[in-house]
């Protein structure tokens, strides 16, 4: 990074105040919320700190040069026709103005700016002045602005964006120059395959909090027979007396009717309760097809009370939905309320046409919608963590989530880019914490261990881990084979992504049932723990057909999935199987950097990138669903088998339609 950015950096770092807590903004009785989403104005630097030299957040963007709208959220690169911004590497500068009311100033209310995703570096000024900085992408971050805001009038907002990538970002990039016919030109190089999209890619609101505000609610849960026990802790902030503040704790079902309720007075710190209730026949979180009613959420209520006034003086007020379930693992299985899981499910990227890993509502429940018609229970967000909203639809849907920080391809370790990780991990996991959904970390994708290095560092992430969460197991998603690797010993989950017959031998589906087989085995013999698949697949252009089935064909994929089925249902059918489930790349189509094996981007979808199936999704349908009546007693569809001929019964002798 430059030195200027730097400085920029520790500035707002001295002037923030630090927050441990980064709750969603939900609108309460004591809570209002903001939207500054819409088209905000734009412009490109072709200079990496000249607006920073320049001042350009000093006064309105279209002073020091020319602007065009942009919609937050979304991603810049395909917004525009022109090559240079697809391209762009270095700093991007947004600008919007808004309003708030004096009524936030006369009732003396905390006022807050949140982000839910930057990529990859933000610095944000209000009205000029610096209030916040943030260099994770994929990942929220939030200030309070309170003393930079106009009340009653306009005030401006101006966002500096660089996507600039490092060998100590995460994730891992370099800078490189080339030759051209203009002069030379400033290049972005990543080993990652899919497309380095840049901007404001989610939601950025304005909230208030009362001046003694809830900070941060953590939720553990368990099971004892047919009672479900929730345990929490409530951290709060502001100025207050500490023996003037209270708490009150309520739950209550789906259907808003209360079942649970604890007041808390006792203190483990000076601005922290912690507590418990229990729930007489609760009604658990499962996934789906797993149980009827999949997906069950209780709403947890939070109360802050001022007691110098009375236990019915209210300062805070906030609310969170959240599932009652256990997650236990042994050197061969997942259980989930003491019943082993097997994931059916997809590996999956945010993107899709023009908006790029800019969230869309619309998009992510059209993607949710068609995970469950395909008989999907699971995903992984891989490779990098999803937006909030999307993993809302998990929680309410069951989908069982591998979450992954965005430590994808990584190589060169050092200590420095070893902070980092951690430090993704460290946001990842607090925003994420409290998800019924959320069944295992990942903490990287394809890194490069078969280096020495290797070892002592994913020793360090994965401590780091347990020392936060250790109720959930961690995982990685390896590419190095068993034998050529050092960081497998330290994961709970043994997670691997393996292209037989694509990569490796491809057009011979005919290795895939006994390399894939050999490689599952020797991994949990080796390390004796529960083994994953979670990438496997092949390219395929969507109404290419060709038979005898040939890569790139729509026939080749389905007979290439068909041979992994094979090999699945060999391990998964072993007495004292270790084998806990199959998620392939990918579930849709998505965008990649240029490269003479891509077609406009990786095709190993089973949807097209505008969410039709190829035939392999039709394929998979079948097999997923199957596997949810086997396993879990999942009624069949009526539309799983369309109708070609009468059905001789061998039995009766009489046809059946």
């Amino acid at each position: 990074m430059e030195l200027c950015w730097l400085l920029v950096g520790a500035l707002v770092s001295l002037l923030s105040r630090v927050q441990s807590g980064i709750l969603y903004p939900r609108e309460s009785e004591t809570r209002q919320v903001k939207s500054l989403d819409g088209i905000w104005q734009f412009r490109a630097s072709n200079d990496t700190v000249d607006g920073i030299k320049e001042t350009w957040y000093a006064e309105r963007l279209s002073q020091s040069g020319p602007t065009i709208p942009m919609p937050v959220p979304s991603s810049y690169n395909d917004i525009t026709e022109e090559k240079a911004l697809r391209e762009h590497v270095g700093v991007v500068w947004y600008e919007r103005t808004f309003f708030v009311p004096q009524s936030w100033k006369d009732e003396q209310l905390r006022v807050w700016i949140r982000f839910g995703s930057v990529n990859y570096l933000a610095h944000v000024w209000i009205n000029g002045k610096p209030v916040a900085y943030h260099e994770l992408g994929h990942l929220p971050f939030q200030q309070e602005v309170t003393e930079v805001l106009t009340y009653g009038s306009e005030n401006r907002i101006t966002v500096a964006v660089d996507n600039t990538l490092s060998p100590i970002t995460v994730p891992q990039g370099s800078l490189d120059k080339i030759q051209t016919i203009n002069g030379p030109k400033t290049v972005q190089r990543y080993t990652f395959d899919f497309f380095n999209y840049a901007g404001i890619h989610r939601s950025v609101h304005l909230f208030t909090t009362p001046n003694v505000y809830i900070d941060d609610v953590t939720i553990n849960t368990d099971v004892v027979g047919s009672k479900g026990i929730v345990y929490f802790n409530i951290t709060y902030n502001g100025t207050f007396d500490k023996n003037s503040v209270g708490c009150w704790v309520g739950l209550f079902d789906a259907d808003g009717v209360p079942v649970a309720s604890t007041p808390l007075n006792d203190k483990i710190e000076a601005n922290s309760f912690t507590g418990y209730s229990e729930i007489p026949n609760a009604k658990l979180w499962w996934p789906y097809m797993m149980n009827p009613e999949p997906g069950y959420l209780y709403t947890l209520e939070v109360r802050l009370l001022n007691l110098a006034k009375g236990n019915n003086n209210v300062q805070d007020i906030y609310r969170q939905r959240i599932g009652i379930r256990t997650i236990q693992w042994t050197n061969s299985s997942l259980l989930l309320n003491d019943k082993p899981v097997y994931f059916r499910g997809f590996g999956r990227h945010e993107d899709s046409d023009i908006r790029g890993r800019g969230l869309d509502l619309a998009l992510v429940t059209k993607d949710y919608n068609l995970l469950k018609w395909i008989g999907g229970n699971s995903y992984r967000t891989s490779h990098y963590p999803y937006a909030e909203e999307i993993m809302d639809f998990a929680d309410e849907h069951g989908i069982m989530i591998i979450d992954e920080c965005p430590g994808v391809n990584i190589d060169l370790f050092s200590p420095d880019l070893l902070q980092k990780h951690k430090d993704s991990l460290t946001e990842l996991i607090q925003r994420d914490k409290n998800r019924p959904s959320v069944i295992i970390w990942s903490v990287a994708n394809e890194p490069r261990t078969q280096h020495p290095a290797s070892a002592d560092y994913f020793r360090s992430v994965v401590n780091h881990v347990k020392t936060i969460d250790d109720r959930r197991p961690v995982t990685l998603a390896m590419i190095q084979g068993p034998d050529n690797d050092y960081a497998g010993q330290f994961m709970d989950i043994l997670s691997f992504n393996r292209y037989n017959a694509w990569y490796q031998d491809p057009g011979k589906t005919e290795v895939i049932q006994l390399k894939l087989k050999a490689e599952a085995e020797r991994w949990h013999s080796k390390h004796n723990k529960p083994v994953l698949v979670t990438e496997y697949g092949a390219d395929t252009m969507p109404g290419l057909h060709l038979m005898p089935e040939y890569i790139w064909s729509e026939e080749y994929q389905v007979e290439l999935l068909s041979e992994h089925f094979k090999a699945f249902d060999t391990l998964r059918n072993k007495n004292n199987s270790f084998f806990i489930g199959e998620m392939i790349w990918n579930f849709a189509d998505f965008k990649t950097d240029q490269a003479t094996t891509r077609v406009g981007g990786n095709l190993k979808g089973v949807f097209t990138r505008n969410r039709q199936p190829k035939a392999a999704a039709i394929h998979l349908r079948k097999r997923y669903l199957h596997l949810a009546h086997e396993l879990d007693n999942f009624d069949l569809p009526d539309d799983l088998d369309k109708y070609t001929a009468p059905v001789m019964s061998h039995q009766s002798n009489h046809v059946e339609l």
